[in-house]
């Protein structure tokens, strides 16, 4: 099977950047939903990541008619219950805890949520997760996992990364993901750990 080019199914430039960042040993041209120039929207309305990122990457594939990288990725509290989950990315606009309306940065509306559940919570216990799935159109598709444990911070810090990374230290760290240099984190990152074992897979099926 030889694939000379596959689409990463996001519209997430921190996200597209990490994937490229980690494909780049492939030699398979990236390319992502930005590049497209008829634009579709599938609704993430599953219940876990896997079945969000299997959906994705499925429709895609078979409506751009291209080899697809689909990720559902998100961060788990364990004090919340594990949430914000599947939810990580509208976390601001679920009922559980409450809504923010109409943030400006919906990633820092996300964390002011986040924050204000834990103010008097000492068990600060977290974990990112990612399931990352490739799927060829005529269904063919394989699909892993990954997870970075940590521990939220009482306040954000850093410039680097996006979404939860100013507020989640990584276990062995003292300082958060959004204050770790790109190599850094994608040594022990979720998708990290996720794509590497994909490339793994795919090496040996291309």
């Amino acid at each position: 099977m030889k694939i000379d080019k596959v689409l990463v199914a996001t519209t997430n430039k921190g996200k597209l950047r990490e994937f490229q960042a980690l494909l780049s040993d492939l030699g398979i041209n990236v390319l992502s939903l930005e590049d497209m120039k008829e634009k579709i929207e599938i609704e993430e309305d599953k219940n876990t990541f896997l079945e969000n990122a299997i959906k994705k990457a499925k429709e895609y594939a078979k409506f751009y008619n291209l080899p697809t990288i689909a990720e559902d990725a998100g961060l788990e509290i364990e004090a919340l219950n594990n949430y914000p989950g599947v939810f990580s990315a509208r976390f601001y606009d679920i009922d559980f805890g409450g809504k923010i309306k109409n943030p400006k940065d919906k990633d820092k509306a996300n964390i002011e949520k986040v924050l204000n559940l834990l103010k008097e919570e000492k068990n600060r216990k977290a974990r990112f997760v990612s399931n990352v799935v490739f799927y060829i159109p005529k269904d063919f598709g394989i699909w892993t996992e990954g997870y970075c444990y940590g521990e939220i911070a009482k306040q954000p810090t850093g410039e680097k990364g996006f979404g939860y990374d100013p507020i989640f230290i990584p276990e062995g760290y003292n300082k958060t993901m959004a204050e770790l240099s790109s190599e850094e984190k994608n040594k022990i990152s979720h998708r990290g750990k996720a794509v590497r074992k994909l490339i793994d897979l795919m090496k040996k099926i291309l």
